[in-house]
């Protein structure tokens, strides 16, 4: 299945800022009711002027790893925080197209809502994926929050720097001694379902199932024996 196109890739920073800026009015962030039988991890990384790009699905709530996908793409952006899905978009849209099992909910290792223009990765490939996306970051690019709790799920409202009462995130307690994730709904989905389901995710380590299995088969490890498909496009 093709994703819609939204906008070029290959375009200058301001022009980039200004189309984050309108896709921000595009974003819906309430949550459908839909029954979520699977979920997805996604990991870009860059090398030797690539990006590349896993997606791994997992049965939910078992958290069993169906299928991957590998893709790749040309770098045509540079590097600059808060455009990142510039940089890494087409990537996630070359692995996205292999699959065959297309998931009820994607999770991102990047921002969602919570970015200065309120347009993350997971925000903007939610549009272009039309899929409800979190989400899950390891550190901070936006907002405010105070102390998060120590125990595993605790949390700190994360706020708009520009809108002190309005909470775009959570600061994610994941695991005991661990750093907290910054979690933030990115497209068809709310905080609090955002929230619930990353720490459904979740087994034990700091990142979500799905996160961890998408850095793995991204380094090149297999998917267990239960597997629906393994695809190495690069």
């Amino acid at each position: 299945m093709a994703p819609s196109d939204l906008h070029a890739w290959d375009v200058s920073p301001e022009e980039a800022v200004r189309i984050q800026s309108e896709l921000r009015r595009q974003l819906k962030l309430v949550w459908d009711g839909r029954v979520v039988h699977t979920v997805a991890g996604v990991d870009v990384s860059i090398a030797s002027e690539r990006a590349h790009c896993a997606v791994v699905v997992l049965r939910f709530p078992e958290l069993i790893p169906l299928e991957s996908a590998l893709g790749e793409a040309p770098l045509v952006f540079p590097y600059i925080p808060g455009l990142l899905a510039f940089r890494e978009g087409p990537a996630v849209l070359a692995a996205w197209q292999s699959l065959r099992i297309l998931p009820d909910v994607i999770l991102f290792d990047g921002q969602g809502i919570a970015h200065p223009r309120g347009v993350g990765i997971a925000s903007q490939m939610g549009l272009w994926l039309e899929r409800p996306t979190i989400g899950v970051a390891k550190s901070r690019l936006y907002g405010r929050h105070g102390p998060v709790p120590p125990e595993p799920g605790g949390y700190a409202e994360l706020f708009d720097e520009q809108a002190s009462d309005r909470p775009i995130g959570v600061a994610l307690r994941t695991r005991r001694g661990a750093n907290p994730l910054y979690v933030s709904p990115g497209h068809m989905i709310d905080l609090g379902h955002a929230v619930s389901l990353t720490l459904a995710c979740c087994a034990g380590y700091r990142l979500p199932e799905p996160i961890r299995w998408a850095h793995r088969v991204a380094g090149g490890e297999k998917l267990p024996a239960q597997n629906v498909r393994q695809d190495r496009l690069f």
